[in-house]
């Protein structure tokens, strides 16, 4: 028995046979959201820049390593100001972009003549770092002092990124978005996060949600459970991850004792009903009880009735 009615049809792309502006547009939006780099960067001159970048995220925390990429500018093959006062002065902050902020971010990406300031023309405030050069930006709710200590071309054409390691030396946190413990509230600090396009998202309390993570045990997976179960049409992939996730099954004599007690509960349900029961307790965190009910119906209702 196999339910394949999930898979989809795909359209296949080989990166060689698309211009590098559609297939930029592909990867920006296959992979989104991505966080924001607003780096402030300083010339050999003194002067500042400030520019934001999505390709961008933490990849240690010991040592604390950040790496973003500005890309070469497909139009005209061109690196940007940011590289090139890194090669100069090879030290950033990165700052924090948060949804009071993010109009300015945008008018900081403009592409402004070399020596301009983006904290001028965009508004921000112009804070000192204490153990780099580049100044912080005074609106962003976190500013991170980083020593940039390797510059990784990866290849020399229009839109060919240059990875930039940098090694955190110092964190500035808004205790504006502490929680009373000390930590960073994730709703109070905003964060916006980059999509494809023109499109943004936010970190706010409508769009997240909580997936706890497995236990040190690991969970017994979706293979164990009978193929009733595994190609239910009505448990959902994410249905059978979080019961996936269970450590061990209960014994036939127990799901038959469990079954005998519940009679109230099961009597006169097909296969069909009985999994859209499970599905409920699945939601309502009733782990245990949705796999008596998905075994149970695996034993007495073992028929095809479109579940």
């Amino acid at each position: 028995m196999t339910n394949l009615d999930h898979l989809q049809e795909y359209l296949t792309i080989e990166p060689g046979y698309l211009s590098t502006r559609s297939l930029h547009g592909y990867l920006l939006a296959a992979t989104s959201p991505r966080p924001i780099a607003f780096a402030s960067t300083i010339s050999s001159e003194g002067i500042p820049n400030l520019a934001p970048f999505s390709f961008f995220n933490v990849f240690s925390s010991n040592p604390p390593i950040l790496i973003f990429s500005p890309a070469r500018r497909v139009h005209g093959n061109t690196t940007k100001h940011t590289l090139e006062n890194i090669i100069q002065t090879p030290e950033v902050v990165i700052n924090a972009v948060s949804y009071n902020i993010v109009q300015q971010m945008n008018l900081a990406s403009s592409e402004y003549p070399e020596g301009v300031n983006e904290f001028e023309k965009a508004g921000f405030t112009q804070l000192a770092s204490d153990l780099v050069h580049p100044p912080r930006v005074g609106e962003s709710p976190v500013q991170m002092e980083c020593e940039v200590f390797e510059i990784k071309p990866l290849a020399d054409e229009g839109g060919s990124g240059n990875l930039i390691f940098c090694r955190v030396v110092k964190l500035h946190i808004s205790r504006a978005i502490l929680d009373e413990k000390g930590y960073i509230d994730p709703y109070k600090m905003d964060l916006v996060g980059r999509m494809g396009g023109n499109l943004y998202s936010r970190t706010s309390q409508n769009s997240t949600f909580e997936v706890r993570k497995p236990g040190i045990k690991p969970g017994i997976g979706v293979d164990a459970f009978p193929a009733s179960v595994r190609y239910s049409r009505v448990l959902t992939g994410n249905d059978l991850g979080i019961i996936g996730s269970v450590e061990a099954f209960p014994s036939r004599d127990e799901v038959v004792s469990w079954w005998n007690s519940n009679k109230q509960i099961v009597e006169g349900k097909d296969l069909y009903s009985l999994h859209k029961a499970a599905q409920i307790e699945i939601y309502n965190g009733n782990l245990q009880q949705a796999v008596q009910l998905l075994m149970g119906a695996d034993i007495f209702r073992n028929v095809d009735h479109d579940a």
